[in-house]
C-alpha cells in the first residue's frame, strides 16, 4: 500500500512550494540558488580531478617533467618559462575585472555599458581558449605529448594535463557562449521589460568560478 503523503498528486507541489518558501525567507532568487547548487557541484568535480592529480603525480615512478621547461614558451634564441601561461592567467583574471564592471552597471540598469562589458569579457575568454587551443598543439605535435605518455618523463603528466585543462577549457567555451546570449538578452531588452537584472549577476557568479578554478589549476599544476 503507498503512503498516503507520498502518492498525492499535490506531494511535488508542496516539496516546491516549501523549497519557494525557503526561498523567499533567505530573499535568494531561483536563479541565483540554481547557479550556486551548480557551482557547488562542479567544485567536488573539480577538486577530484585535482586529488587525482596529486595521486597520480605522488604514485609516478618516472620524473615528473618540469613544467617550466614543458610550457616554455621560445621568442627567438632565448627562453621563456610559463611566459605564455602567465599571459593567459592574466588575461582570465581581467576577464573577472569586466565580468565585475558589467554586473556593476546591470545594478544600475545601464543596458549599453552592461552589454559592452559582457562582450569584452567575452573576448578575453574566446581569447583565453584560443592560447590554450595553440598551447595544445604545440604539445601534441611539437613535443609529441600524449594522453598516455611523453618524451620528458613520467606518462601521467599528459593524462593529468589533458584532464585538467580540457575539462577546464570546456567551462571557458561554454561560458564564453553564455555570456554572449546574457548580452543579446540585454541588448534585445528583456532584463528591462523583466525589471531585473538578475540575470546578468548569475552569468558573473559563474565566470567568476570559472576564472577562480583556472588559479588553483594554474598553483598546482603549473607552479609546483
Amino acid at each position: 500500500m503507498k503512503e498516503k503523503g507520498l502518492s498525492q498528486p499535490g506531494f511535488l507541489a508542496r516539496l516546491v512550494g516549501e523549497w519557494s518558501g525557503d526561498l523567499a525567507t533567505f530573499r535568494v532568487v531561483w536563479a541565483k540558488a540554481m547557479m550556486w547548487i551548480f557551482l557547488v557541484s562542479d567544485s567536488f568535480i573539480f577538486g577530484c580531478f585535482l586529488a587525482g592529480y596529486a595521486a597520480a603525480r605522488l604514485a609516478a615512478t618516472e620524473p615528473w617533467p618540469d613544467p617550466s621547461k614543458v610550457f616554455a614558451l621560445h621568442i627567438g634564441e632565448r627562453e621563456f618559462p610559463l611566459l605564455l601561461i602567465a599571459i593567459m592567467t592574466v588575461i582570465l583574471i581581467s576577464s573577472s575585472g569586466t565580468m565585475a564592471i558589467g554586473v556593476y552597471h546591470a545594478y544600475h540598469r545601464r543596458k549599453g555599458y552592461t552589454a559592452l562589458f559582457l562582450l569584452l569579457t567575452a573576448l578575453l575568454g574566446l581569447t583565453f581558449v584560443g592560447m590554450q587551443a595553440y598551447e595544445w598543439t604545440h604539445l601534441i605535435r611539437d613535443l609529441g605529448f600524449r594522453p598516455w605518455g611523453n618524451p620528458m618523463g613520467a606518462p601521467q603528466f599528459g593524462s593529468s594535463f589533458f584532464m585538467l585543462t580540457g575539462f577546464h577549457g570546456l567551462h571557458v567555451t561554454a561560458g564564453v557562449i553564455y555570456l554572449l546570449a546574457v548580452a543579446s538578452r540585454v541588448l534585445k531588452g528583456v532584463y528591462d521589460r523583466a525589471g531585473s537584472y538578475v540575470g546578468v549577476e548569475v552569468a558573473g557568479l559563474y565566470w567568476h568560478f570559472v576564472d577562480l578554478v583556472w588559479v588553483l589549476i594554474f598553483a598546482f599544476f603549473y607552479l609546483f
